[in-house]
């Protein structure tokens, strides 16, 4: 089980990796491409992570490597970047039109924006290799959007432009609408990462063979229950030796 989804998270990461070049080939054709631009798309930057951390946590599950607790928190992080990215842009790509602009979504998109995030949301529902992590990691999940967000306001106030409509105070009705949307953000951001820290609490989905061998390794050894329970009966032995006070 451990393997397969090694292998599984290791070929989602070429995939990846071969969407984003494709997807940067793709964007190559229009005329007012520009290369920082594309870099400073939120899908862009997240994805790449993404691969990162895939192909290092699928690595671990293939080589039969624990995945520790820092891997796991990073890879929860990572996992709601690109499943917000992706509920961002079929939400930007259905209110297109009302916006007077046409989106194409050619494979290598759909692959990042639909296809992967689906993969990262099961892959953890499933929770191999996963472990119980913290709390606080729903707020960390918010840093770099919010640090995103500002570096992309003040960039864009420079150079004029802004990689999503709603950045764009000339495509927002006013400060309201820019809030609005703003915390619709940051709610689907604190809201997946608190739902994929929740799913933690619950047992991974595993075969029957490896709950068994989960339980054996939860479980002491023979010298260890045999040396607690030489302990205890010292302690209880000293106990009863002591006069009563």
């Amino acid at each position: 089980m451990r393997r397969a989804f090694g292998v599984a998270r290791l070929a989602v990461a070429v995939l990846g990796a071969i969407a984003l070049i494709f997807d940067f080939d793709y964007v190559l054709g229009f005329s007012t491409f520009s290369t920082i631009n594309y870099f400073s798309y939120f899908t862009f930057q997240s994805n790449l992570v993404n691969v990162l951390v895939l192909g290092t946590s699928g690595t671990l599950l293939l080589v039969g490597r624990r995945v520790g607790p820092f891997l796991v928190s990073v890879r929860a992080i990572i996992t709601t970047y690109v499943i917000v990215s992706g509920i961002v842009f079929a939400l930007i790509v259905s209110q297109a039109g009302s916006h007077n602009y046409r989106i194409d979504v050619p494979w290598s998109s759909q692959i990042l924006h639909f296809w992967i995030p689906a993969f990262l949301l099961l892959d953890w529902i499933i929770g191999v290799g996963r472990v119980r992590i913290r709390w606080r990691t729903a707020l960390i999940a918010l840093a770099f959007p919010v640090v995103w967000g500002v570096f992309t306001l003040i960039r864009g106030s420079i150079v004029r432009w802004y990689p999503y409509f709603f950045l764009d105070p000339d495509q927002v009705s006013g400060p309201g609408e820019f809030a609005l949307y703003c915390g619709i953000a940051i709610g689907l951001f604190a809201g997946i990462q608190a739902g994929l820290v929740a799913l933690t609490r619950l047992r991974p989905i595993l075969p029957r063979g490896e709950r068994t061998d989960e339980r054996l390794r939860a479980r002491p050894s023979g010298s260890a229950r045999a040396l607690r329970s030489k302990v205890m009966g010292r302690r209880t032995e000293q106990a009863s030796a002591m006069p009563p006070g």
